[in-house]
């Protein structure tokens, strides 16, 4: 354990009082005593107010489960009556002001990175622009696959004819196609492209032509411009791919991460101080410019830093700055959760979320100040996402904390924004008042459906047994929470002025599946949806070439908002006759994942890795994706469906398979035959078997207890 050191009141561990007062502060100009006295006010303001909200989940838990236990239904009105449901507000159309263009008026893939790891976040933060070609190249989102060893120009051919079918479509040429090309030049403000037969054509669109690079006359790349995104057709004779082209045409880029949400929540282990600190440096390097990561590659040492922005010719022969980064939010820790990093006088832990609030805020004034190398926010606001509010007065308490935290800072109201993780169901079913409750700093919502998976299982937890987890993705309630995100969100005015977002695609390597269904979400009218990397944020890109998304919200905010009555439909099995096959599979496909995940956060401290499944498919994994798992499985316990045994012994089994897929990593330690001593298979065990006390069936309570304990051995 720190030493904790006396701060205004606050017993505060000595790593973070370092870091604040020797590496934040000073480059402030701010007065340490200060600002402490400020941190502790809000502190002794706002912690009484936090528990109770807390104490108030576990009462309404605690009535509807009496309910289900009384077998009585949990419906629209006994909800109301409790207070779950909170009546709907009146019409009304969100104040936020100062938002940034790519949050508000632009429509593109949204990444998620974990905080900790500085070189996924800065891959991430650099995502703002992609290479078509190598997005086309190194996947299947083309059929086939490159040959080994160096370019495969059998390949390199393939890629080459389908970015170009990508510009017939986005950005076509008044006649002929992209691959008829011999010459481009910029003629007055104009594009003229050479045909192979001699001919000299135009973009069918001439508005469509935004800029270029180098001579006119023979310029080094084109900057274009289609349904708000830039795409920049990079011309280089010289290079190996553009030798084989007749127009030079060496690559297509496209405006790919239009934002980043660098977080501090769901992807991070970060358990005590130590790890606070880490995340806060790596989100101050961030708002300084200065966060760089060295690594091998090849056998040489490679050093990422950020990417300085883009600069061009515009369209008028003026000069033209682009952004060469994504903008960043940074998600913060729910209500729920407390730190060690921060103590009461009677021992307790403060809230992290709060503490989270004041630091990445503190931080982020380098960005407002302009004192970094960089401007992440040229508008001039902080972008905050809150995970794991349960309701409009949770979401009023955020407001009132980001209140406090702006005066601590001298910051004008609402510079702070929101972004409101629609991932609770006490949330989705008051969404318009929770908009409501910030609706002059919210800039993002966001259906976040494994998490609002796992609350649905909680909040029903007695009313049965649930169906498959896989069946769960085509359940009625689903399809409603989903329609009533986008149209709420549409009628409270956040078109043109917020994210309306939607969840990640979960499998890196299937980007042919991710491209023919991820479209579906431009065009459900969510101007953003996460992707799991750079590539597929390039990949996604196209869909918003594809689909103009404010159109479509037009169109989508003429239809109805559906009713509560389909997102209340619990998705429980009724009278269904398990078979002992069905059991076993299920519970060895649950336990497989939650093992998978579970170890690596215990053993070794990652967050969110690319974990394979049952059937040894990567797919990024989460808490979200672990709270499903583990409260399915529990689920199943209370009702019966399975026994302790059922579940020890697909524990067992899946414990060998997970050693199995992780025998390549030296730093892994295996479960299977050290169940009594593996603090990260005691681990997966708790979070089933005390699945159904934990609040809200979160896991992070039970996975911060056991990896304290292996770093505490450590």
């Amino acid at each position: 354990m720190p030493e904790m050191i006396d701060r205004a009141g606050l017993s505060v561990a000595e790593p973070l009082v370092r870091f604040v007062e020797d590496v934040v502060l000073p480059g402030l100009d701010i007065e340490a005593t200060g600002w402490w006295s400020g941190v502790a006010g809000i502190f002794d303001r706002f912690t009484p107010e936090n528990r109770r909200l807390l104490e108030t989940r576990e009462t309404l838990q605690s009535a509807i489960d009496a309910r289900y236990a009384a077998g009585e239904r949990v419906d629209e009105a006994f909800l109301r009556e409790i207070g779950y449901i909170v009546p709907e507000p009146q019409p009304f159309t969100i104040g936020t002001q100062h938002v940034d263009a790519e949050v508000a008026t632009m429509a593109g893939p949204q990444l998620v990175v974990p905080v900790l790891n500085a070189r996924f976040v800065l891959n991430a933060a650099n995502a703002r622009w992609g290479s078509l070609y190598d997005a086309f190249y190194g996947t299947d989102a083309l059929p086939g696959k490159a040959k080994p060893g160096p370019y495969d120009t059998e390949r390199g051919a393939q890629v080459v004819a389908a970015a170009k079918a990508f510009l017939d479509k986005a950005v076509p040429l008044s006649e002929g196609r992209w691959d008829g090309v011999a010459a481009l030049t910029i003629t007055g403000h104009a594009v003229q492209a050479r045909t192979l037969s001699g001919a000299t054509i135009a973009l069918a669109d001439p508005a469509a032509f935004a800029g270029y690079r180098g001579d006119p006359i023979s310029p080094s790349a084109l900057l274009l411009r289609h349904n708000g995104l830039h795409i920049e057709v990079v011309i280089d004779p010289g290079s190996p791919v553009g030798r084989d082209d007749p127009a030079g045409i060496a690559d297509v880029l496209l405006e790919s991460a239009l934002t980043t949400i660098v977080d501090l929540e769901d992807s991070i282990a970060a358990v005590d101080a130590e790890d606070k600190v880490a995340a806060y440096a790596n989100w101050l390097g961030l708002m300084r410019g200065d966060l760089q990561e060295s690594f091998e590659k090849n056998g040489r040492t490679i050093v990422r830093t950020l990417a300085a922005d883009r600069e061009y010719v515009g369209f008028d022969g003026t000069p033209l700055t682009l952004a060469g980064r994504s903008v960043l939010f940074v998600r913060n820790v729910g209500h729920l959760m407390t730190t060690p990093a921060a103590t009461f006088a009677d021992g307790s832990e403060a809230p992290e979320g709060i503490l989270d609030a004041i630091l990445t805020s503190t931080i982020a004034l380098y960005d407002l100040r302009g004192l970094g190398r960089f401007r992440n926010s040229r508008a001039g606001s902080v972008y905050i996402v809150k995970p794991k509010m349960h309701g409009p007065e949770e979401c009023a308490f955020t407001d009132a904390v980001f209140d406090a935290v702006e005066n601590l800072l001298g910051l004008d109201r609402n510079v702070l924004k929101v972004g409101v993780m629609d991932e609770e169901r006490r949330t989705s079913a008051n969404l318009a008042a929770c908009i409501a409750a910030v609706k002059d700093r919210i800039v993002f919502i966001n259906t976040g459906f494994l998490d609002r998976t796992g609350d649905e299982m909680h909040t029903a937890m007695r009313a049965g047994p649930m169906i498959p987890k896989a069946e769960m993705k085509a359940s009625d309630w689903i399809k409603a929470y989903e329609d009533r995100n986008v149209r709420i969100g549409l009628a409270a005015g956040l078109s043109g002025r917020a994210q309306i977002g939607k969840g990640m695609w979960a499998a890196p390597d299937r980007m042919a599946d991710m491209m023919a269904q991820k479209i579906a979400h431009p065009k459900s009218g969510a101007n953003t949806a996460w992707v799991p990397s750079p590539t597929a944020a390039t990949l996604h890109a196209m869909h918003y070439h594809e689909v103009d998304v404010f159109v479509a919200q037009k169109a989508i905010a003429r239809e109805p908002v559906p009713g509560l009555e389909r997102l209340l439909d619990v998705p429980v099995a009724g009278g269904r006759n398990w078979t002992a096959e069905e059991v076993r599979a299920e519970l060895d496909n649950n336990a497989q994942g939650i093992l998978g995940y579970v170890v690596r956060w215990i053993d070794q401290g990652v967050g969110c890795s690319k974990v394979p499944d049952i059937h040894d498919i990567g797919l990024m994994e989460d808490r979200a994706t672990l709270r499903i798992s583990s409260q399915h499985i529990a689920n199943w316990l209370l009702h019966g469906v399975a026994t302790e045994a059922d579940i020890d012994a697909a524990f067992a089994r899946m414990a060998q398979k997970v050693d199995a897929q992780n025998a390549d990593d030296p730093s892994y330690s295996p479960m299977s035959g050290n169940e009594k001593t593996s603090l990260a298979f005691q681990a997966a065990r708790a979070l089933v078997f005390d699945g159904v006390q934990q609040p809200s069936g979160y896991t992070e309570p039970l996975l911060h207890e056991f990896r304290r304990r292996v770093k505490a051995m450590v």
